[in-house]
C-alpha cells in the first residue's frame, strides 16, 4: 500500500511540474513585452541594491541594562498592585446595597410608570398616527 501512494503521489507531483515552466508562448501578442522584462531584470536584485546594516545599533550590554532596568521597574509594579487594599465584597451585599441606593433616589415621572400605562400611552400614540386622506385630485 505505501508503494502505490507514493507512487500516486509522485504523478501528482510531475503533473504539476508543467505548470511552473517560465517560457512565455511566442504566439501570444504580449510576448515581446514579457520577454523584454524578463530579460532587463533578471540580474535583479544584485547585492548593491539591499540596504546597508544599520550602525547605530545598541550594544549588547547596554541592552543587557535596559532589560535589567524593565525588570526591576516590573517588580516594584507588581509590589505595588500588592499593597493595593482590595474592597471586593460579596455580590449579593453589593447588589442589595446598590439596589438601596437606587431604590432611595427620585425616579422622573416617566421612569416611575408601570408596563401597563407605558403601553397605554404607545396605544395612544399609535391611534393618533394615522395618514390624512388622500387630496381629491379632480
Amino acid at each position: 500500500m505505501p508503494i502505490v501512494t507514493a507512487t500516486l503521489a509522485g504523478l501528482a507531483l510531475a503533473g504539476c511540474v508543467g505548470s511552473f515552466d517560465p517560457e512565455t508562448t511566442a504566439a501570444s501578442p504580449i510576448a515581446p513585452r514579457v520577454q523584454a522584462l524578463v530579460d532587463a531584470n533578471r540580474a535583479y536584485p544584485r547585492w548593491e541594491d539591499f540596504p546597508a546594516s544599520p550602525t547605530d545599533l545598541p550594544q549588547p550590554v547596554e541592552v543587557a541594562a535596559r532589560v535589567n532596568t524593565l525588570a526591576v521597574t516590573g517588580s516594584v509594579l507588581a509590589g505595588e498592585a500588592a499593597r493595593i487594599e482590595w474592597t471586593l465584597q460579596d455580590p449579593a451585599a453589593f447588589e442589595q446595597e446598590v439596589n438601596a441606593r437606587i431604590d432611595a433616589s427620585r425616579l422622573s415621572p416617566v421612569t416611575a410608570r408601570t408596563a401597563a400605562e407605558v403601553e397605554a400611552f404607545a396605544a395612544a400614540t399609535r391611534a393618533r398616527a394615522v395618514a390624512p386622506p388622500p387630496i381629491d385630485r379632480h
